[in-house]
């Protein structure tokens, strides 16, 4: 594989170029991936094809970018079930800040992407949010609840959604949220079929060689408390070791026996306006464990489904006012050398063509759970993303 460098830029003034100078070129535009992905603090295909159906390979040959929409009602959300399409050279930059060009087929770097590291494209856009109704979603978790007392789960995530309208770039839109929230597994898709405005702080998979890790998140706290409230909420420490369990019992079915143990557990991380409780959980698998395999066994995550994870899928089926669409699926990428990382679409952005947008919210339920602090859990959730303002407002549009 041919790599070059290229010199240092701040990852969403890439992404905003690159968007300029496909529109300008009349090519497909780019996917950006910004955070922490395959080792990189970045990784972006300046430009490629995201089609409908196009779903992750076990071998690939080149860098596949795409989605795997939440497989319950899947038909029924705002966005195609699934989206991804190849391309033979990435963007990626390491953890010193520098930009690589890399090329499966050693094709030499474009001067246009080159020009992108150095050139700054501002874009106007606006987002007009409308909140999701309380009544039905605080009904759910009352349901959620009786179903709990009844023995029919131990947990389950109950979610619902804000509704809005993208006026503008979306690409903008998503590079000045991942410039003003920097989350760590933050996507950007985009094609005929709409976008995907991704701010997760959750690693669903990530598969290096034989090792294969998942960090779930359980437990949410505003970040302007104290965090070591979460570790004293017996609530929140109850429903983290709960899908830490159910992680491990996901991974065990394709990993070599023995070979899953919890690496962290129960460590308090910062998310864009809240605190996390994050586990992580890592296993081996065998060399001939497909990424079908690993995902069949896994998907969708368990922290965005409940214990035990079948009944908890047809109940929430039942209880959920709207499908979830990309919402709680996985976005990311698998690359030629076998590596594969993806997110938990968490704070995830839906678009449609027309500019119509969701995006969902939710939390997991307990015995211990209150249904109003668990509605202004999802307020909290939401919060950064809803309360984002277009760059315009703080710098000038040139483009």
């Amino acid at each position: 594989m041919r790599s070059v460098e290229l010199g240092p830029a701040p990852a969403p003034d890439v992404l905003r170029a690159l968007d300029f100078h496909t529109r300008r070129l009349g090519l497909p535009g780019p996917a950006a991936l910004i955070g922490d992905w395959l080792g990189a603090d970045a990784v972006i295909a300046p430009s490629i094809t995201l089609t409908e159906g196009n779903t992750l390979p076990d071998h690939p040959q080149q860098f596949w970018f795409g989605y795997l929409g939440f497989p319950d009602r899947a038909d029924d959300g705002p966005l195609p079930a699934t989206a991804g399409g190849s391309t033979d050279a990435i963007l990626h930059q390491d953890r010193s800040g520098t930009w690589w060009w890399s090329s499966v087929t050693d094709r030499p770097c474009p001067e246009w992407v080159r020009a992108a590291l150095v050139e700054q494209h501002r874009s106007d856009w606006s987002v007009h949010w409308s909140p999701p109704d309380r009544a039905p979603h605080v009904a759910a978790i009352e349901d959620c609840l009786d179903a709990i007392r009844a023995g029919e789960v131990y947990q389950a995530c109950i979610c619902t959604r804000f509704t809005g309208q993208v006026d503008g770039s979306v690409a903008h839109f998503f590079a000045d949220g991942a410039d003003v929230t920097r989350p760590r597994k933050s996507a950007f898709l985009q094609g005929d079929w709409g976008a995907v405005a991704s701010f997760s702080p959750e690693t669903f998979l990530t598969r290096h060689a034989s090792v294969v890790r998942s960090s779930p998140i359980k437990g949410t706290l505003p970040i302007d408390l104290d965090p070591r409230q979460l570790l004293d909420s017996a609530k929140d420490v109850a429903e983290n070791i709960m899908i830490v369990d159910l992680v491990r019992n996901d991974l065990g079915r394709v990993a070599v026996p023995g070979t899953v143990t919890v690496t962290e557990l129960l460590k308090v991380h910062p998310a864009p306006g809240v605190w996390h409780l994050v586990s992580t959980v890592q296993a081996t698998l065998g060399q001939a464990v497909t990424h079908s395999e690993l995902i069949d066994a896994t998907f969708p995550p368990a922290s965005v489904t409940g214990t035990p994870k079948i009944r908890a899928r047809e109940l929430l089926t039942g209880w959920e006012q709207f499908p979830r669409g990309v919402y709680c699926g996985a976005i990311g990428v698998a690359a030629p050398d076998g590596d594969l990382d993806l997110n938990v679409a968490i704070r995830t952005v839906q678009v449609s063509p027309d500019g119509s947008a969701h995006l969902g919210v939710g939390g997991g339920i307990t015995i211990d759970s209150d249904p109003a602090s668990e509605w202004q859990e999802c307020l909290d959730k939401a919060a950064a993303i809803i309360g984002l303002h277009r760059h315009a407002d703080r710098v000038g549009i040139d483009d």
